[in-house]
């Protein structure tokens, strides 16, 4: 009633009621003059008169009223329509948790009943905890939206369960947020373990179990932020630290994190003009037949050029796979580099690294085999390097993309063998071509007893499966006799050649004929 006496229809009510009270009461004030010019008017018809009026006035006044309330109606029904339409605005319409607009509408009132009642913990502040889910992705492919539908909603509820429902956002995907009031330092830990541990128990979608696991970052207001959306961005900066460390980690927003994010966000911005600009460029290092001596090839790996300083490949491919452009890039290299290998003689084979991130990519194999025909370069001259972690999230889909591979005459090698998930049901499950030997043993195994011993393993089994083997950084001539009198295959490191652009293979190829003929 309050809002309809507020609106225009409302105030049209009240106007007429008082126009209808002043006429009533300069009719009772002024009666006798009002009779008086009525007889005289009329000529003894005066009652008539007075009753027609009366009644038009009524009738009038009926019809006023009557025409107000249906405007109130029609007021109230709007209004709902409003509140309907705000409503599926504010909130996700999967799991009804309230949205980011709502975040951005949502105030925190002093006078709030406070979360430990019983506790004195000063002025009232806020906590929020930046939630992203680890693993949903392959949730999703494997149960399809709507497993991922259900287990979103387990997890909506979940976090309900911890926080205030009207405290709990979804800002999209699987990305939520939570608000908590009043808490200490100890008990915001808390929380943050609380949540991951109640996101990662296993969830049953129909006959199957599956779970995923949670990132949490957090922020506190007032001392990370004077706003909520304000603290909120540093929760994120929070995140994306938690997240970098693995999976079902927490961290506490640090200033030093917001300074971090900043480079980072600053390498994203010139990678994109270097990827869109051209200027990643593949170079080449040397692959040796250590039972001939000869070049047999050389591995492409990226190199970028920054105002005449190299950016490390592991810091500018990192940002590439948690950006989407890994794609772009990977196929702009691998462009370059079959366009390069044909100036090689036809010996010589190209090997290519395939980063974990793309082995999700289904149209994988589709690409290489696209590059492949528009650059003329024969499948049987490129080798594709797989590391063992690129094998771990869908094993389903890397040993069909491997297969599609060796369909098309490509040789796949197992590229840093020891360092990631070893298992020997990964060389009997996949078919690979080759077995590399990561660096990292080789430059200790002649003081590493261990290593010396993983190394003979790995030989012995390679031997076994009748599988060739490389072994990157080689840079001394022991190690070099080493492997070369345990019958390795290929070598590859500094002792036989760094890194070169394109530019230097020719020179480097014919240096080596020369060397082998002299």
């Amino acid at each position: 009633m309050k809002d309809f006496l507020e609106s225009k229809a409302g105030r049209q009510l009240a106007q007429v009621a008082a126009v209808a009270m002043l006429l009533l009461v300069g009719c009772i004030v002024y009666d006798d003059l009002l009779m008086r010019l009525v007889q005289s008017v009329s000529a003894g018809k005066a009652n008539l008169i007075i009753i027609v009026l009366i009644v038009a006035g009524l009738a009038s006044f009926a019809y006023s009223v009557l025409r107000i309330l249906d405007m109130r109606d029609e007021m109230m029904h709007r209004r709902k329509a409003f509140d309907a339409a705000d409503h599926i605005a504010t909130h996700d319409h999967l799991t009804k948790l309230p949205n980011r607009y709502a975040f951005d509408r949502f105030v925190l009132h002093p006078d709030e009943k406070l979360q430990d009642a019983d506790e004195d913990i000063g002025p009232p502040t806020a906590t929020v905890f930046s939630i992203d889910l680890d693993g949903f992705k392959k949730v999703n492919d494997l149960l399809g939206h709507q497993g991922g539908d259900i287990l979103l909603k387990e997890v909506s509820r979940r976090i309900c369960a911890l926080a205030e429902y009207e405290c709990v956002f979804r800002f999209g995907g699987d990305e939520f947020v939570a608000v908590a009031r009043n808490l200490s330092p100890e008990k915001e830990e808390l929380f943050a373990q609380l949540l991951i541990h109640s996101v990662s128990r296993p969830v049953r979608i129909g006959t199957l179990l599956t779970e995923v696991g949670a990132s949490v970052g957090y922020a506190r207001l007032p001392d990370h932020g004077s706003s909520l959306e304000e603290v909120c961005h540093r929760s994120d900066v929070a995140l994306y630290e938690a997240k970098s460390r693995g999976h079902n980690q927490y961290s506490l927003f640090q200033p030093e994190m917001q300074e971090k994010v900043s480079e980072r966000a600053k390498l994203e911005g010139d990678l994109r003009r270097a990827i869109d600009e051209g200027r990643i460029e593949p170079f080449y290092q040397p692959l040796i037949n250590l039972r001939t001596g000869e070049l047999c090839g050389f591995e492409a790996l990226a190199r970028w050029n920054k105002d005449g300083v190299f950016v490390s490949p592991q810091h500018f491919i990192a940002v590439a796979e948690e950006t989407g452009l890994i794609t772009t890039l990977f196929e702009q290299l691998l462009s370059k580099a079959c366009r390069d290998a044909q100036l090689w003689p036809e010996t010589l084979s190209l090997s290519f690294n395939v980063s974990p991130v793309q082995m999700e990519d289904r149209l994988l194999a589709s690409r290489v085999l696209h590059i492949l025909q528009q650059t003329g370069l024969p499948s049987s001259r490129l080798e594709i390097e797989i590391t063992e972690n690129a094998l771990v999230d869908d094993p389903d889909l890397a040993a069909a993309t491997i297969e599609q591979f060796h369909a098309a005459g490509i040789q796949v090698a197992l590229d840093d063998f020891g360092t990631g998930y070893s298992s020997l049901a990964q060389l009997a499950r996949f078919k690979f071509d080759k077995i590399k030997i990561d660096k990292s043993f080789v430059s200790s195994f002649t003081h590493n007893e261990k290593n010396a011993k993983i190394i003979d393993a790995v030989l012995g089994l390679s031997r076994s499966l009748n599988l060739k083997t490389t072994v990157e950084g080689i840079e001394e001539n022991a190690q070099l006799a080493y492997f070369m009198g345990q019958g390795c295959d290929i070598g590859q490191g500094y002792i036989f050649g760094k890194a070169m652009p394109q530019a230097e293979v020719v020179g480097f190829v014919e240096d080596r004929k020369r060397a082998l003929s002299a």
